[in-house]
């Protein structure tokens, strides 16, 4: 499950732009308060920052702390790289 959002941390607009940006994307949706809080805001708030975190995850990759492998149909998964085993002296 998401993190609740948090009202409190978010800068005034933020949650009505999140609520606005949600429904554009999905314009048959609908739900409860419950919902828009534990679905919709999470989820609004990891679609826009999408290409942030690719960045992110290629990065670390490159630094060789992920690795990445393709999934049939062209996704990526990424798990965390483990460090060379070294044979026993």
């Amino acid at each position: 499950m998401h993190e609740p959002f948090d009202a409190q941390s978010d800068p005034p607009g933020e949650i009505e732009s999140a609520v606005i940006g949600y429904l554009r994307s999905h314009p048959d949706a609908a739900d409860t308060l419950d919902g828009i809080v534990g679905w919709w805001l999470p989820r609004q708030r990891y679609e826009t920052q999408r290409t942030r975190i690719e960045a992110v995850l290629s990065a670390l990759v490159a630094r060789g702390l992920l690795r990445v492998s393709g999934l049939p149909g062209g996704a990526e998964l990424y798990a965390l790289k483990e460090p060379p085993t070294t044979p026993p002296p």
